[in-house]
């Protein structure tokens, strides 16, 4: 039987400068973001590299030629609040699609989701989803956002761009019984027991937009 998860590891040296420069602990905020941008235009292109199209004709100033559309207007689902630093990169790759959010906080203590937010169309029958967070580290939070997509109809597999992967949350993924496609820029080592992505970059919020409180 076929693996229900796919992992696709972007391998671009622009990808690979970008991610540099998001591990390194001196990045400041400003920088962070805009390296978070340009390493997401990179691993969003790849993760909707099979979208279906449509044949288009269109004219040129010296001829008609063969073109194509996008046949569906996907949906972005940022998970709050490290997924938003995502959303602009996505949004110019597919400046048509909808745009819902989840917002899912893990609990330090033990690690498990807490959804406090989720503004989804009631019904997404047969609708690409894309959904956007940097850090796959224990899976619980894109078990989550992902479950609620396909509980909605999503089309399946459902892709997930990330920044970082961790092996523990890919195998929670793969545990889940949705059928899954993850895009993500690498899949480091392991969860260290806070459940940090090691090498990683820390904690993709905080260095986005500065710690909560």
């Amino acid at each position: 039987m076929s693996d229900p998860v796919t992992v696709t590891v972007v391998t671009h040296p622009v990808a690979a400068e970008a991610l540099t420069h998001l591990r390194d602990e001196q990045t400041s905020n400003q920088i962070f973001r805009t390296e978070m941008r340009r390493l997401s235009l990179v691993v969003v292109a790849e993760a909707t590299r099979g979208l279906p199209t449509a044949p288009r004709q269109v004219r040129t100033p010296l001829a008609t030629t063969d073109g194509v559309t996008l046949a569906s207007r996907p949906v972005l689902v940022p998970i709050l609040r490290a997924g938003l630093g995502m959303l602009p990169a996505a949004m110019e790759l597919l400046p048509d699609a909808d745009i819902a959010v989840v917002g899912v906080q893990r609990d330090e203590e033990t690690h498990a989701p807490s959804e406090y937010v989720a503004k989804l169309p009631t019904r997404l029958d047969g609708r690409t989803c894309l959904v956007l967070d940097p850090m796959l580290a224990t899976g619980g939070s894109l078990a989550h956002g992902c479950r609620l997509l396909a509980d909605r109809g999503a089309a399946q597999p459902i892709t997930v761009a990330c920044v970082l992967a961790a092996p523990e949350g890919i195998s929670h993924l793969r545990a889940s019984g949705m059928r899954l496609h993850i895009v993500t820029a690498a899949v480091d080592s392991h969860l260290n027991e806070r459940a940090f992505i090691v090498p990683g970059l820390g904690d993709a919020g905080d260095r986005q937009f500065g710690p909560p409180h």
